[in-house]
């Protein structure tokens, strides 16, 4: 689900603030992965 959510806010559809609490770690390492670290903003 974490892989979804990082996908949907790099196709501009998600924004990282909406992300479920229990999920935003797992997000923010995944969009750091892929080298897109600017799009973790609370």
């Amino acid at each position: 689900m974490a892989e979804f959510l990082a996908y949907r806010i790099l196709e501009g559809k998600l924004e990282y603030k909406k992300v479920p609490a229990r999920l935003k770690e797992q997000v923010k390492a995944i969009l750091v992965d892929l080298g897109h670290a600017e799009l973790v903003t609370e």
